[in-house]
């Protein structure tokens, strides 16, 4: 009882619950006690109810019909994505204790269907690596893989699978030499290995160049903002009306995610080398019939320019008058030396190669030559080169 009352004492409560406590004098502990306590009341008197017995879904608000573009994109999605393949390029590695040999996956891209007799476009990047390849249909089935020809210089190749026709469905062709900037696009891929992913966006810009694995360079790329991710290379990109106006085989980003900038292989180029892939296992390029020096060798010579080594006889080369280097009097004299093609200059075989990849077979070009410290202009017609 004494505890008690030192306790009441030191607490100060009013006289009537305290005998002793000095009148007109409350704690402050007690205030604040009184205050905490009516705050506690006041927020119980107004606090709503945490659970209401028998609630229930809200109404759903009616949504009316999608937008014209939204039903256009969902079409497009369901009628072009069962052409669409996932592409697993397979690895055998061996064992280094065992000697055993096993297989990893090597990457991952994706593909198209192209004909109902199986054969498969991708990028040449996405199985240039591989010893085995899996193809991946819409219906989730796999198939072998197996490589009908391959065209490094436009990052294409072409696969064969023996699925049969009624699980191939082929991908509509469009056109890409009438494309304008700011036409809406589609790509459908497989980004990260999530299946059959759908991203939109514009055709960016027109005419770009990107350099392949090779060091080749593709003229004409279109660039665009709708996403391409790893994964994504090799597959469709397609324009409003779920045509094929380009492989997607390129970002450009620093981290290697999609920073909005990626690169598709125009179709016109595509519909001029997977044929020649199908027929003959390699493409058919114009060529002029000329074997030429490297770059090393015009630097060691002190000449701007591609020097020619030796003419095909027969040629059109050499119908038009053109010379590699010959022996004259037990000596050696430089051949032309080629330092433009129409107006455009060229440096070394690469840059020949890319000029006259901009041509056709048959087509004539003129050549501005370095011969004898002068220089002057040739006309030659450019013949089929494997």
């Amino acid at each position: 009882m004494r505890l008690v009352r030192r306790f009441l004492h030191r607490l100060c409560l009013p006289r009537a619950l305290r005998p002793g406590c000095p009148p007109g004098r409350v704690s402050p502990v007690v205030l604040v006690l009184l205050a905490v306590a009516g705050l506690w009341l006041a927020y119980r008197t107004w606090q709503p109810a945490l659970h209401e017995p028998g609630a229930r879904p809200r109404v759903v608000t009616a949504r009316g019909n999608l937008a014209a573009d939204e039903e256009n994109t969902i079409e497009l999605f369901r009628t072009a994505s069962p052409s669409v393949v996932y592409i697993t390029s397979i690895a055998v590695k061996r064992n280094m204790f065992s000697l055993n040999e096993y297989e990893i996956p090597q990457g991952t891209g994706s593909g198209f269907i192209w004909d109902k007799k199986g054969r498969i476009v991708t990028n040449y990047h996405v199985i240039s690596d591989a010893n085995r390849i899996e193809v991946t249909l819409f219906d989730h089935s796999t198939w072998k893989g197996v490589l009908v020809g391959v065209a490094p210089d436009q990052d294409i190749a072409v696969l064969q699978i023996s699925a049969p026709a009624g699980k191939l469905r082929p991908i509509l062709i469009g056109e890409s030499d009438n494309l304008q900037v700011g036409q809406k696009v589609f790509a459908i891929g497989n980004p990260f290995g999530l299946d059959q992913t759908l991203t939109t966006g514009i055709v960016s810009a027109l005419g770009r160049e990107i350099g392949t694995a090779n060091g080749r360079i593709i003229h004409n790329v279109i660039q665009t903002d709708a996403a391409i991710n790893p994964g994504n290379s090799g597959g469709p990109l397609l324009d409003s009306a779920g045509r094929l106006i380009g492989v997607n085989t390129a970002i450009y980003s620093p981290s290697g995610g999609s920073a909005g900038i990626g690169f598709a292989v125009p179709v016109s180029e595509v519909n001029r080398v997977v044929p020649q892939i199908i027929s003959k296992g390699r493409v058919i390029r114009p060529g002029l019939g000329i074997r030429l020096a490297g770059r090393r060798l015009s630097r060691e010579l002190g000449v701007d320019g591609v020097v020619i080594l030796k003419v095909q006889p027969g040629s059109t080369a050499a119908r038009a008058g053109l010379r590699g280097i010959r022996e004259v009097r037990g000596g050696l004299v430089l051949g032309d030396v080629i330092t433009a093609v129409n107006g455009r200059p060229v440096e070394d075989y690469n840059g020949l190669r890319d000029e006259l990849g901009r041509y056709k077979i048959g087509d004539t070009v003129t050549l501005t030559i370095l011969r004898d410290n002068s220089s002057q202009e040739v006309n030659v017609r450019l013949e089929a080169m494997e």
